[in-house]
């Protein structure tokens, strides 16, 4: 009877496979554009309130985030559910973070870093020469109707990804990352979700008065950063990267300065750190910190530090890559 029943189940999950294959249909580049845009102007256009659940590597985190836009422009606020208590509030591009355990708020300019539900880029030109978008079967979500897109790489130099956005608004209700290998390296899906007239911009402000005495104040690199040209490039950058981001900041603590160029293909997005060679022994080479890459080198006397949330073999061709500016 066992072996019946495994011989059953053996049978039912390669029908699955089967049918999911057969049902797995390749958008042309106008149609796969259509859906990317639509659910990234979804996560930026739409008012919304949720709970998802954020996994990376082995941790798992629980967040409240809720959004609103209107003509003069995006507020939102992240609350984090699980352990130590903090909430970000976003008002276009600045952001407030209060650390409750602290008593710190944070003043900070946002990076190009995207964060669910708003992980696609608004510019979509050229997604597509590197993924193959697939669309394959209809779920639900959250108690949403939603349709599932595979954007599968069309080489080893990028992770892929499948997405599940809401038929009707084109919000996207979960995201899973998946290495070279097909294993999972991160995923974050709502839970709960609220969308429309009933959110508003109260709900996106602050439970506390950031005037308020009890608060101290810190501003991580607003006077320390220059934008523009450091001095250094990319010379070999894996095909579809594009530099994104390129300053000069300068440490407070030993007011040492070093360079950071951010490189993306639209959806990864790997960070380059050129700086003084520190004295003492320096760990050379590849290493791995839950989802992110790492890759350091010596490069005369400076240490080049690559990262970011893509394959190994990327990350060390960046690194590889990285040279002093010709004059």
């Amino acid at each position: 009877m066992r072996r019946a029943s495994a011989r059953l189940f053996a049978g039912l999950m390669l029908l699955q496979l089967c049918v999911g294959a057969a049902l797995a249909q390749n958008l042309p580049e106008p149609e796969a554009v259509a859906w990317l845009q639509r659910i990234a102007d979804a996560a930026r256009r739409l008012n919304y309130s949720g709970t998802f659940v954020y996994q990376h590597g082995e941790r798992v985190e629980t967040c409240r985030i809720t959004h609103f836009a209107d003509k003069s422009g995006e507020y939102e606020k992240l609350e984090t559910l699980d352990g130590p208590a903090r909430e970000i509030i976003r008002t276009n591009d600045e952001i407030l973070t209060f650390d409750f355990e602290q008593h710190v708020v944070r003043h900070e300019r946002r990076m190009r870093r995207n964060t669910f539900p708003a992980l696609l880029p608004e510019q979509l030109a050229h997604l597509t020469d590197h993924y193959q978008v697939r669309k394959v079967d209809r779920v639900r979500v959250a108690g949403f109707e939603a349709q599932a897109l595979v954007l599968e790489p069309q080489d080893t130099l990028r992770y892929g990804h499948k997405l599940w956005a809401d038929v009707a608004s084109g919000l996207l209700l979960k995201a899973r990352m998946v290495d070279e290998k097909g294993h999972l390296v991160e995923q974050s899906a709502f839970t709960q979700l609220i969308i429309g007239v009933s959110v508003t911009r109260e709900a996106t402000r602050p439970r506390f008065d950031p005037q308020d005495p009890q608060w101290q104040h810190e501003y991580p690199g607003r006077e320390s950063t220059v934008y523009g040209e450091t001095g250094w490039t990319v010379s070999n950058q894996p095909a579809g990267f594009r530099k994104v981001v390129e300053m000069k900041r300068i440490k407070a603590d030993t007011l040492t300065s070093f360079a950071h160029l951010v490189y993306s293909d639209g959806l990864a997005a790997v960070s380059v750190f050129i700086e003084p060679l520190p004295t003492g022994k320096v760990k050379e080479g590849a290493m791995r910190q839950g989802a992110v890459n790492i890759y350091v080198r010596p490069l005369s006397e400076q240490l080049v530090t690559v990262l970011g949330e893509a394959p190994a073999a990327t990350v060390k061709q960046i690194a590889d890559s990285v040279t002093p500016r010709a004059q």
